[in-house]
């Protein structure tokens, strides 16, 4: 029987400003990370049955079009980067992680 990694699944307080994207905590990291990318694809975004548009958002994708690694912020991305206008996404992740305790 596989060991499933609890630390991953724990649920984490979440700052105010992350919290404007992804929904009042605690939850999972995973979570966070799943409702992160919901906001960012916004009218974009389609679930693994087929259902499209993100409920967090509404408008275009804030990915870059040119490269797709790129998320180009909005105001509120903004808070939760640091200020910054455009991350790649494994930045994101490093940024993301200091709103999480």
């Amino acid at each position: 029987m596989a060991k499933t990694n609890s630390a991953f699944m724990k649920p984490l307080n979440i700052s105010a400003d992350l919290a404007a994207v992804v929904g009042k905590g605690p939850m999972p990291r995973s979570e966070v990370v799943s409702k992160l990318w919901m906001y960012i694809k916004g009218d974009d975004y389609e679930n693994d049955k087929g259902q499209k548009g993100s409920s967090l958002r509404k408008g275009p994708s804030l990915q870059d079009a040119k490269n797709k690694r790129n998320i180009n912020a909005d105001e509120a991305l903004k808070k939760v980067f640091g200020g910054k206008a455009t991350v790649d996404m494994f930045e994101m992740t490093k940024l993301v992680s200091k709103h999480l305790s």
